[in-house]
C-alpha cells in the first residue's frame, strides 16, 4: 500500500458495513486483470469499486498507468 493508505488493525475489516467496505481503498488500489477483447487478450485497470479506468495491450502497461495515478495496482486473475 502506499505511505498514505491508512494501517489496517486487526478485525477492522470484519467491523465495516458494506458500503464502507466497498469504499475502502477506492484512492489507493487498482486491479489488473485479463479480459477479451474482439477475441484477443487485454488488460482492463479497474478501480477499487470496479470502475473501469482504461484497457491496454500489456498487463505491465496497465500497472504503469496505475502507478502513474498514486494507485497500487493489485493482479486479478
Amino acid at each position: 500500500m502506499s505511505p498514505s493508505s491508512p494501517p489496517v488493525l486487526p478485525g477492522v475489516l470484519r467491523a465495516l458495513s458494506a458500503q464502507d467496505f466497498l469504499a475502502y481503498g477506492l484512492a489507493q488500489i487498482a486491479y489488473v486483470r485479463p479480459i477479451r477483447v474482439e477475441g484477443q487478450v487485454a488488460w482492463a485497470l479497474h478501480a477499487a469499486d470496479g470502475t473501469v479506468l482504461t484497457i491496454q495491450n500489456q498487463a505491465g502497461v496497465a500497472a504503469v498507468l496505475a502507478r502513474q495515478n498514486d494507485l497500487d495496482p493489485v493482479s486479478l486473475h
